[in-house]
């Protein structure tokens, strides 16, 4: 891998909870032509703050220029790169494998190592629920591809830094902004 290259960032934004923040977060990354690879989005402690998960490749010396620009955004109330920080990192990712009788328990065995649950069986199919590491997601989809894929869905990543240092900078007003109700 090129040092210099882009290489995928993880940012994490806590926002104002209001219609058209997603819009104007995901416009930014538009107009600069950078492909957002995940985007996860969702309420926090404080219903009036959301947490958005962002996945975007990159090059290192852009990536303050990201961070500097969606604290420009009004609804943006703090923003991290957690790229090279301490950070737990998941997905959750449900996986319909073709699943005849003879195989059926071939995959759950597999699910089984994986520590993944069967969440629906039919008559044709299984369906796998995993949550974990992407690499571990992108692993058991591997492992099962050759059964036959149907379906795969996944969440995108969701990121905490480890510890606590990183758990009071997106508190509402942290950055001069307050979230109106």
């Amino acid at each position: 891998m090129n040092p210099n290259g882009p290489r995928p960032h993880i940012f994490i934004a806590w926002v104002e909870n209001k219609p058209g923040v997603l819009n104007r977060v995901a416009s930014l990354f538009r107009r600069r032509n950078y492909n957002i690879h995940s985007l996860n989005v969702g309420t926090t402690q404080d219903p009036r703050v959301s947490r958005m998960t962002i996945v975007v490749d990159i090059e290192d010396e852009k990536a303050h220029l990201i961070e500097a620009n969606l604290y420009k955004l009004v609804n943006v109330l703090d923003v991290q790169d957690v790229t090279d920080r301490p950070a737990v990192v998941r997905e959750l990712a449900l996986i319909k494998v073709k699943a005849p009788p003879g195989q059926r328990t071939e995959i759950i065995n597999l699910a089984a190592v994986y520590r993944a649950n069967i969440v629906d069986v039919s008559p044709e199919t299984v369906t796998v629920e995993i949550t974990g590491a992407p690499e571990k997601v992108d692993s058991l989809i591997d492992l099962l591809r050759p059964a036959g894929l149907v379906e795969v869905v996944r969440t995108g990543h969701v990121a905490m830094t480890r510890g606590m240092a990183a758990g009071h900078r997106h508190l509402p007003g942290a950055n001069g902004h307050r979230p109106t109700v």
